[in-house]
């Protein structure tokens, strides 16, 4: 068992975050990792660029499935035992990807590949509110968006120097590696940071009433799904950025794989320069102000997709939304999480799963389009950041009004 708060000392929980950030890396890298080889994918499988994105959806399908599965597990047996196992899972599962012999196949393992990752993304998060007081939450995941940061920064020059050199499917042998070194690590540098809890009811029905009471709390359903708009766009972006990039604009595989890397560079430093705010400004400020920001930046992208100003002015709204995500994510989950300390693993699982679930289907989206134009991806995120937006405006006028009443 992890020492409580008073007793924790700052080495202990920097190493904690670096093996947790490290290893929800992951789940980008298994996403950025193999995106500059959706060309010669689609030319093994003799398919298009669009289907190969199915392979994201599947993905994102699973990562949210997943994640409703280990919250309730995680607060039942505890962090370490459920995370090791999906660790495992996402090996089984990458080497199969690698040997997938046609799309369906892949589909199917990224799937599972998905399920496995998902472990770890309830993990950190659950692990970081077990260990740190509420007011420090917001900071911890912005120190582990630092970390994991590195990996849609660097995956896909990784993925675009494995396929050139090895072809597409090594891509996956790597992976597989980097979560048998995860599995070592958290063997053993973490610890369990809770006492399981065995009284957690595992029945289908139990576990929805649980979930419902957690999505139903207000300041978690306001939250939580402005988080997820926000990821959706996110993620929306994610699933155009070969087509836009290489397709409309002809970037190379290595061109691109530099861009999208400078790109996810803004969304790190975006999370960065979050926590230096956070000493000044409360969570939900920032996060307010930062989503009127980023409506009026996706209505710009939306006009500069009407009328294809170009490649440089494309790039530069791009990166200016990401930049401002970096601030959200870990914002909208701190606020998310703060009503929950004995739930932190199914709360934790919920938030995950929203996120994904607005992911996959932002993607899928995005995959019916067969356009040049990158209008769709300009309404899909003006759609989203809109939303997402919107329900935090409800929420402060919500508090506001509860203000008045109280006073009254």
């Amino acid at each position: 068992m992890l020492p409580n708060t008073s007793e924790r000392n700052k080495k202990q929980e920097y190493i904690i975050l670096l093996v947790l950030g490290t290893m929800i890396a992951l789940g980008p890298f298994s996403i950025d990792a193999y995106l500059p080889g959706f060309e010669n994918i689609a030319k093994d499988f003799n398919t298009s660029i669009s289907q190969i994105g199915i392979t994201l959806t599947s993905y994102f399908i699973g990562i949210s499935i997943g994640q409703l599965a280990y919250g309730p597990i995680m607060d039942k047996y505890g962090r370490k035992k459920p995370l090791l196992i999906g660790l495992l899972l996402y090996l089984l599962s990458a080497l199969s990807c690698m040997y997938s012999p046609n799309l369906e196949w892949l589909i199917i393992s990224r799937f599972f590949l998905a399920v496995g990752a998902a472990a770890g993304m309830v993990a950190a998060k659950a692990i970081v509110r077990d260990i740190f007081p509420v007011n420090e939450v917001a900071g911890a995941i912005s120190v582990l968006m630092l970390i994991m940061g590195g990996a849609p920064i660097i995956a896909p020059t990784v993925g675009s120097f494995i396929i050139d050199s090895f072809g597409w499917k090594t891509i996956f042998l790597f992976l597989a590696v980097f979560s048998a070194l995860m599995i070592i690590s958290v063997s053993r540098f973490l610890p369990e940071s809770i006492i399981p809890d065995r009284k957690v009811d595992l029945k289908p029905k139990q576990v929805a009433i649980k979930y419902f009471g957690i999505l139903t709390h207000p300041k978690f359903m306001n939250f939580a799904f402005a988080g997820s708009f926000a990821i959706g766009a996110m993620f929306a972006y994610i699933s155009d950025a070969p087509k836009l990039f290489m397709g409309n604009f002809g970037l190379t595989q290595k061109e691109f794989g530099i861009l999208f890397g400078l790109n996810a560079a803004g969304l790190i430093l975006g999370s960065q320069i979050n926590r230096l705010f956070l000493r000044k400004y409360s969570t939900f400020q920032i996060t307010l102000f930062n989503s009127v920001i980023l409506v009026v930046l996706s209505l710009l992208f939306l006009v500069n997709s009407f009328f294809e100003f170009g490649f440089i002015t494309t790039v530069v709204l791009l990166f200016l939304m990401l930049f401002l995500l970096g601030f959200q994510n870990p914002n909208t989950t701190a606020l998310s999480l703060e009503p929950f300390e004995k739930k932190a693993g199914r709360a934790s699982a919920l938030i995950g799963s929203l996120k994904m679930i607005l992911g996959a289907l932002t993607s899928f989206i995005i995959s019916l389009f067969h356009s040049s134009s990158a209008i769709p991806l300009a309404i899909i995120l003006s759609t989203c950041l809109f939303i997402s937006s919107l329900l935090l405006f409800s929420f402060a006028r919500k508090e506001k009004q509860s203000l008045h009443l109280s006073e009254a």
